[in-house]
């Protein structure tokens, strides 16, 4: 990428090519087709991260048009149309894309074209398709808890940041069916972050008794994690994948005060120096929980784990308390089995979280049967 070029933000960008460029495209060559433009889904610029580092692959002047069922027959004309008629550059960048790279996930590059037809990226669909193949989900069946646990986080993110530059079909409406879990998936979730804690956070100071400072780094850089997707959930905004955790992190109202502690965990060399850091960040969680209201308050301060000199927090009961408040039956049902949470408590695997093909699968986990099992 010619580094002359002054950096856009892509959200920028891309409203810039929509309004410029291919409005005025279709007004001409398909007037009256109702649609809806955005940037959704997939990319770092989604989200609000992108930076000239980000121009390298999968990013440029792109859209994704959706259109009405019956229209999708057309699909394919307004690809061609757009190849046709497309400038080679908007605002210095090429509109040319080389061809997915089968080897590396279907990467695309910018790729200057002096002639010919562009292999532009506005993707054309339906909403239905588009929810379908990013989310594994219909859109015209109720949202169930299991759907809500099997959803990764991070690609709800990305639904429901990015922006619609234009909508006359509804996208909007379905958008914001995703905006956030509702009320008692949410306890659950926050019920299963605090068991989940409370699994290693005595883990981390027994591992350095015995002298494993390796192994009491791994599980403190584990429980900073785990502290750091408590607090998403705890401000009721979807955690990003893992490249742009901290960025997002950064952007939430405790990380003033919680930002540094992580950081002298991670950077701390003996497990008691590890500990302190941790001590007051947990003691910070328990802040955050007594200020939503959601259960009676509950200790703020740390005690020893079973008499050993080991600080722990969860064992004030934050889990079950959470627990005790959800009213939606089967909400309720899945709590009183192990709280296991969301399918991004039970794997970070990339190729896991981003392949909907996989949520069938995961659904299962949730559903009904599973408690009538002898």
């Amino acid at each position: 990428m010619d580094t002359r070029i002054a950096f856009v933000p892509g959200i920028t960008l891309c409203a810039d090519f929509y309004r410029e460029v291919v409005r005025p495209l279709l007004d001409a060559h398909f007037p009256g087709l109702k649609h809806a433009a955005a940037l959704i889904g997939n990319g770092s610029e989604v989200l609000g991260f992108d930076d000239p580092t980000s121009t390298d692959h999968d990013w440029g002047p792109r859209l994704l048009l959706f259109v009405e069922p019956e229209a999708l027959p057309a699909a394919e004309q307004i690809r061609q149309v757009l190849a046709k008629l497309l400038p080679k550059t908007f605002h210095g960048y090429p509109t040319n894309f080389s061809p997915p790279d089968p080897t590396d996930g279907g990467t695309q590059l910018l790729q200057a074209l002096a002639s010919g037809r562009v292999n532009h990226r506005v993707t054309v669909q339906s909403v239905r398709g588009f929810f379908a193949g990013y989310l594994g989900f219909e859109i015209s069946l109720p949202l169930e808890p299991a759907d809500w646990l099997s959803f990764p986080e991070q690609r709800l993110r990305t639904i429901t940041a990015g922006a619609v530059y234009h909508d006359e079909i509804g996208l909007e409406q379905t958008r914001a069916r995703f905006a956030y879990y509702p009320h008692d998936v949410w306890l659950y979730l926050l019920a299963s972050g605090w068991a989940r804690l409370g699994q290693e956070e005595h883990l981390m100071g027994r591992a350095g008794m015995v002298g494993d400072e390796i192994g009491s780094a791994v599980i403190g850089a584990r429980l900073v994690r785990d502290i750091m997707r408590l607090c998403f959930l705890m401000a009721k905004t979807y955690a990003p994948y893992p490249k742009w955790l901290g960025s997002a992190f950064k952007c939430l109202p405790c990380a003033t005060e919680l930002l540094p502690l992580l950081e002298a965990t991670l950077h701390a060399t003996h497990w008691q120096e590890r500990e302190a850091n941790l001590v007051k960040a947990y003691e910070h969680l328990a802040v955050q929980h007594n200020a939503l209201g959601l259960t009676e308050t509950l200790p703020e301060r740390t005690t020893q784990f079973f008499g050993r000199p080991l600080q722990v927090i969860a064992l004030h009961g934050f889990a079950e308390a959470l627990g005790q408040r959800i009213e939606d039956p089967i909400v309720k049902r899945i709590a009183a089995r192990p709280l296991i949470g969301g399918v991004d408590m039970l794997s970070d695997n990339t190729d896991f979280l981003a392949n909907p093909l996989w949520r069938p699968l995961i659904r299962q986990l949730y559903q009904e049967p599973f408690e009538h099992q002898e």
